[in-house]
């Protein structure tokens, strides 16, 4: 189990990494990675014109037996806008322009084969 955790663990340290240098690349600063409280965690948060955004990585191997777009289940989005929440409550003070990404990346051999990103691809006004 603990060599899965670790296999596990890499494979979303190379999907985040390729996500913050995706959002570079277009021009976003990358103001925090794996911001943590109780009951939540936020990937990357990165700021982009004055709005900024909380991104959800979600990496897979290849052929995975869930996509990773399933794994952004109604908890999993209830825990990342309460983690945004106290990001904004402790950090910005409020945020006039904010939005929910997701990055969804697939992995083979340790190296990226797709990067797919949705832009507002959840409202966090109904959690």
């Amino acid at each position: 189990m603990q060599n899965y955790q670790k296999n596990s663990r890499k494979t979303g340290n190379i999907g985040e990494q390729a996500t913050a240098e995706f959002l570079q690349r277009h021009g976003y600063e990358i103001l925090k990675r794996n911001y943590t409280v109780r009951g939540g965690e936020i990937d990357i948060i990165a700021s982009k014109n004055g709005t900024t955004a909380f991104v959800e990585v979600k990496t897979r191997k290849e052929a995975p037996l869930e996509e990773g777009e399933q794994a952004i289940t109604p908890v999993k989005k209830k825990r990342i806008v309460a983690a945004a929440q106290r990001y904004i409550d402790e950090v910005m003070k409020n945020c006039e322009s904010c939005r929910f990404d997701v990055a969804v990346v697939t992995v083979s051999d340790n190296a990226v084969k797709h990067l797919k990103y949705y832009v507002n691809a959840f409202d966090g006004s109904n959690q």
